[in-house]
């Protein structure tokens, strides 16, 4: 697996200070992008938290997942939070060691009382002490919260910077990548009320390996089965839902979110509603299965337009809380599909995140290059191989294509709905159900360039004859 260092400075510890005016929840951050660029400590937000404890709760669980490794669970994992100021709101994220849980926690407008939130992202620093602090905010303790430091700060803390250098995973990029095209996916498919939230959630298996479950929903609640009956939600690892177990008392509702149909195991999102905060936790489909294999983005990767397009619409994002597909389609004169493809390139680059609350994208800045998730995932790289080494011959009508890998065949098919399979192991084991195979990505690869290459001739054409009008007309006048 490809690892970097990821490296974290701040000007010093996050924590809870008690001063003249109250108790202060200080959030140092780190390195991070802003609409002026990148800034050393940026300064997001200064004012108080309008229910400090369900917001310290849900603070903390997003931490505990940050700390968390439910596959594997002896490795060590440990990367400090995201947040991103999106203007009207706060948003805290972060990912498992095992890249198998995404968690993260929306404090809206309403949750907040303050001068105006900006616009950017960054990590950042939890700590052990910080931790401890976060577990004695009560419900009565006015807290003011600051995200970044103050002007004074920076102009005259003079203490040794608080430094953290992590091993930073390939896989973990990528899963940010994959989970928002899994969201995207997703629909509301149960809402409990606070009650029977407390008591489903309450009856899950703390510890061990609960294996893959689901639920259905039933009246006010969800009932427990062993098998994917009609309108059920798969529960992959029930034990992965530990973390919404600090804020239980806060719950005002339980959302649960998921494929419509959804007859073998997949991804879940799982949203406890606070005060003025959404605290979600989406599960991979299985918990020995991350994100990061998913394999969900490679079919936009694979389109001959989707960098040139990722460039076009990443002007347009501007840190926007809601990003509507239909908007950026109409400021940008791409199809919906073309915007669709180019966001998700933009996710691998942890430019693009999904709210299920919302269905709708919104935007942060992650400092990596699109181009880095594209190059380390290996279908992606074996597709392109093949495409350069003249394996694919599309066949008369279009349909299906052969691709000859060393010594022997694969024969891929379209379906009428465009969808493709194989003949090669890897469709005979996941039948789509991780993404494509090298040799669909690399027919998807051949037919996508052969559209765009038909495009330009036409438009060429189009350019001669409009042309060649226009010179007639002339002769005409004259």
């Amino acid at each position: 697996m490809t690892r970097s260092a990821q490296a974290y400075a701040y000007l010093r510890p996050s924590a809870v200070l008690d001063g003249a005016d109250g108790r202060r929840l200080d959030l140092a951050t780190s390195g991070g992008a802003t609409p002026l660029g990148a800034v050393a400590n940026p300064r997001f937000f200064a004012g108080f938290l309008a229910d400090p404890a369900p917001a310290a709760a849900a603070l903390l669980a997003v931490a505990d997942v940050a700390a968390a490794r439910y596959h594997q669970p002896q490795l060590r994992a440990s990367l400090d939070p995201v947040v991103t100021a999106n203007g009207d709101r706060l948003r805290f994220e972060s990912f498992s060691g095992c890249c198998g849980v995404y968690a993260r926690l929306d404090v809206l407008q309403a949750g907040l009382d303050g001068d105006e939130i900006g616009h950017g992202t960054t990590n950042v620093d939890v700590n052990d002490p910080l931790r401890e602090a976060l577990t004695r905010i009560g419900p009565a303790d006015p807290l003011h919260l600051a995200v970044g430091p103050d002007t004074l700060e920076v102009t005259v803390f003079d203490g040794p910077l608080v430094e953290k250098k992590v091993p930073l995973p390939e896989r973990w990029l990528r899963g940010f990548a994959e989970t928002q095209v899994v969201a995207a996916g997703f629909e509301l498919r149960a809402e409990l009320p606070a009650a029977e939230a407390v008591r489903f959630l309450r009856a899950l298996p703390r510890g061990g390996r609960g294996g893959v479950g689901w639920v259905v929903p039933a009246g006010r609640t969800l009932r427990p089965t062993t098998r994917p009956v009609p309108g059920a939600v798969c529960l992959p690892g029930p034990e992965r839902l530990v973390a919404l177990q600090r804020v239980l008392r806060h719950a005002l509702a339980l959302r649960v979110y998921g494929p419509v149909a959804a007859g073998e195991p997949a991804g879940s999102a799982w949203e406890v509603v606070l005060p003025g905060m959404r605290l979600t936790l989406t599960l991979s489909p299985d918990a020995s299965r991350g994100f990061s294999g998913e394999g969900g983005v490679l079919d936009a990767l694979a389109t001959a337009t989707a960098e040139r397009d990722a460039e076009l619409v990443s002007v347009l994002l501007a840190w926007e809380p809601r990003i509507e597909v239909g908007e950026l389609a109409e400021q940008s004169g791409l199809s919906p599909e073309r915007v669709r493809a180019a966001l998700t390139r933009l996710g691998t680059a942890g430019q693009i995140g999904y709210d299920t609350a919302e269905a709708a994208y919104f935007h942060r800045q992650l400092p990596y290059d699109a181009g880095r998730a594209d190059t380390a995932n290996p279908r992606l790289r074996a597709a392109r191989a093949l495409v350069e080494a003249g394996a694919v011959r599309l066949e008369e009508g279009g349909a299906t294509a052969v691709v000859t890998v060393d010594d022997h065949l694969q024969r891929v098919r379209a379906d009428e709905a465009g969808r493709m399979s194989c003949t090669c192991l890897w469709w005979g084991k996941y039948r789509g159900g991780r993404g494509p195979c090298k040799h669909a990505l690399a027919v998807g690869m051949v037919r996508s360039a052969g559209a765009e290459s038909r495009s330009v001739e036409s438009r060429s054409v189009e350019s001669q004859v409009t042309g060649s009008a226009e010179s007639v007309e002339k002769g005409a006048g004259a």
